[in-house]
């Protein structure tokens, strides 16, 4: 069963890592690790039916990388199922706490601490491949695999690599249930707080030209709609 993930071997956390993400990396087994501290110290598994039906255990990441997709396997808490709050803070911390009690665990990694269990090749190559751009589709290929490697070591790192505290957490709404408005330009229906009024119609904000997106670089507010469609 996917609650028993913090009792799985190494083995079966990798292959439900890289299947919901893609790929492997460091950050990535970061998330499942942090959590898996978190979730220890909270006294829960992770999140099945009842929870995330009802919103009983939430997630709090601070950033939109390869670790809060860690944090997605390991604790069953979705952006899907309203139980993953975004912070749009930049750093690599997932704080768990329960609906109700609201005493929860936050875990922070430090990327420059744990950079001493990274291979040095992998470091190297990521600067080139990832954030240059310039790499070979054989480095790219090396990457991977030295970045996999990288990987597994994070799921063996002691609490003690990571900053874990406790933390007391403001009460959070359960997901309110909104009606849809049909838009008057398109047709399609939309969420009514997503409905802007513009003159006399009631224009969805695809048809109105901006809305608030995430992005690598976090929430960008009154982006442009980047779809056109094709007539």
């Amino acid at each position: 069963m996917l609650k028993d993930l913090q009792n799985a071997g190494t083995e079966e956390k990798v292959r439900r890592a890289k299947e919901f993400h893609g790929h492997l990396c460091p950050f990535l087994l970061l998330g499942v690790r942090a959590s898996e501290i978190a979730l220890s110290r909270l006294g829960e598994g992770r999140a099945g039916e009842r929870e995330t039906m009802e919103e009983n255990l939430l997630a709090l990441v601070e950033c939109n990388n390869c670790f809060t997709d860690g944090v997605q396997v390991a604790t069953g808490c979705t952006l899907g199922n309203n139980c993953l709050i975004y912070l749009d803070l930049g750093k690599n911390a997932v704080t768990l706490v329960r609906r109700g009690e609201w005493r929860g665990v936050r875990v922070y990694v430090d990327g420059e601490r744990i950079r001493k269990h990274f291979d040095a090749e992998a470091v190297e190559l990521f600067e080139k491949v990832v954030i240059r751009r310039e790499g070979t589709r054989e480095e790219a290929g090396r990457l991977a695999g030295l970045w996999e490697r990288t990987g597994l070591k994070m799921l063996e790192l002691p609490e003690e690599e990571f900053k874990v505290e406790e933390v007391e957490v403001e009460g959070l709404e359960l997901a309110p249930i909104f009606s849809s408005l049909r838009c008057e330009a398109c047709g399609e229906l939309a969420m009514e707080t997503r409905i802007r009024r513009e003159g006399s119609r009631n224009l969805c904000l695809a048809c109105a030209g901006s809305c608030s997106a995430v992005l690598g670089r976090g929430i960008v507010k009154e982006m442009e709609i980047p779809l056109r469609r094709r007539t």
